[in-house]
């Protein structure tokens, strides 16, 4: 079966047709009955991003930056996208970040047990994350880091486990891609008061535990 996609805003919608030939299919209006599986947003849609996680919960959403710039990255990240396009560009660079971002979605539809670490709770099966009885929306590439730290819990991994396994070492070590997400995550897991779980460990990488790991050069 095809992979549905959202288009939202001109640039966006102008792509249907090269979308289709691709062996998607595309959507042009928001509407809550349709199965969605991605959402490309021209640059003026980013309001609407947080409507589609309500809605569809942490399916990939790529946002058009318009001009390649470390604003335009920034905004976007901040907006809550999972990656940028630009609508300046041939569509070539789009599909294969729109081709990797639904891998990296079916991925983490593998079946597998509820995943906790005091009061974090995450049931992968429907894809929801808890923080006490609060719950926890994320972007696809949250989710899937957080995911990773989950299965390693308690142990320390590296920025080349979490580029390889979240990233297929795109965006690889020339930014800080990583420590971004990180803040990210810390932000919304902490939104209510609660303590911190996710833990730098320096010169090693991320720990997630319910205390401090017992490890020299934590941070």
């Amino acid at each position: 079966m095809s992979s549905a996609v959202l288009l939202l805003g001109p640039e966006a919608v102008a792509l249907a047709e090269r979308l289709a030939a691709s062996g998607y299919q595309p959507l042009t209006a928001l509407d809550h009955d349709s199965n969605v599986d991605a959402a490309l947003l021209s640059s003026d849609q980013a309001p609407q991003i947080q409507e589609l996680r309500r809605r569809w919960g942490p399916i990939p959403v790529l946002l058009d930056i318009a001009t390649d710039s470390v604003e335009g990255r920034s905004r976007c990240l901040t907006a809550g996208a999972d990656d940028y396009w630009l609508s300046s560009s041939p569509p070539s660079d789009l599909l294969t970040r729109l081709r990797l971002h639904l891998q990296l979605a079916t991925r983490s539809t593998t079946p597998l047990p509820v995943l906790q670490v005091a009061d974090l709770r995450v049931n992968p099966s429907g894809r929801q994350v808890k923080r006490g009885n609060r719950s926890v929306a994320l972007t696809a590439r949250e989710y899937q880091l957080l995911l990773l730290l989950l299965r390693h819990a308690g142990e320390v991994v590296s920025r080349e486990e979490i580029l390889r396994e979240v990233w297929d070492d795109q965006q690889a070590t020339a930014s800080n891609v990583i420590e971004v997400y990180v803040r990210y995550l810390r932000q919304k897991l902490e939104e209510g008061g609660e303590r911190r779980l996710i833990h730098t460990v320096r010169g090693r990488g991320y720990c997630l535990a319910e205390r401090l790991p017992t490890l020299e050069g934590r941070g």
